[in-house]
């Protein structure tokens, strides 16, 4: 009996021990998109509080102060000249997604394709409309159109009208990563339903939100996110305002 008992233990600690074949990732969001449309543009959530969370994802800064790119466990803010910073832990963001990725699928493409040609591609890869999936697409890019927003002043205005002062950046044969996700249609107003992408260059100097792009020989990974961790700022201007207003057409024309 003895021998049987401590057999079903041995066994039992040694089953515990074996990690997870299907580990799960989750994405880490902050604030909504229907708050950033709103013009809420401050949150109270630093980047060392963020990297607890993540390292790979896309967001912005307080102020709308550019574009975030989370890539290789770094943090980059792409201002309004198209130069992309280290972001210091201090450094504080109104919205953000982020998670640790760990790619579930791999594919490489050799040929130049446009979005739409993309978008079959990674239909494979990315089999459910019901999940979140972070992608990642590292290589050389014949094009891509990309933008940042400028530092906004109080009173905010909101996203429809600050995003009339974007600066665009166009870029030829250059090397890159595109780090994002695809979220499902339910979450509109909460995230930005399809794909949201943000481009850097492989020298980390330049990139901003993706408009649109081709790309050439590169590597596509992707991984489902089977969790979703949702945290609400707390200050005054997301507590008062009144976020049932808008809709996913504004976040579109925004977007893309």
């Amino acid at each position: 009996m003895k021998i049987a008992r401590s057999l079903a233990l041995f066994m039992l600690l040694n089953l515990a021990a074996i990690p997870s074949l299907h580990a799960e990732n989750g994405l880490f969001q902050y604030s909504t998109i229907q708050a950033l449309m709103e013009g809420i543009y401050d949150g109270d959530l630093t980047f060392k509080g963020l990297s607890k969370h993540g390292d790979f994802g896309i967001g912005t800064f307080n102020a709308l102060d550019g574009e975030m790119i989370g890539v290789d466990g770094k943090f980059y803010q792409v201002k309004a000249d198209g130069v992309a910073y280290p972001v210091a832990e201090t450094a504080k963001t109104p919205f953000a997604n982020v998670t640790f990725f760990r790619a579930e699928k791999t594919i490489n493409i050799k040929k130049a394709v446009g979005f739409n040609e993309l978008e079959k591609c990674l239909g494979a890869l990315l089999p459910s409309a019901n999940l979140i999936y972070a992608i990642k697409i590292t290589g050389t890019f014949p094009y891509i159109k990309t933008r940042s927003v400028p530092r906004q002043q109080k009173p905010y205005p909101r996203l429809t009208d600050a995003v009339k002062q974007q600066a665009v950046f166009e870029f030829r044969e250059i090397k890159g990563v595109l780090v994002g996700f695809r979220t499902p249609p339910f979450l509109s107003g909460v995230n930005v339903a399809g794909y949201h992408l943000h481009f850097i260059t492989a020298d980390r100097r330049a990139g901003g939100h993706v408009l649109d792009f081709r790309t050439g020989e590169a590597e596509i990974e992707t991984s489902r996110m089977t969790k979703f961790d949702l945290h609400l700022p707390q200050n005054a201007e997301f507590l008062r305002k009144d976020l049932t207003a808008g809709g996913e057409k504004a976040v579109d024309r925004v977007e893309k």
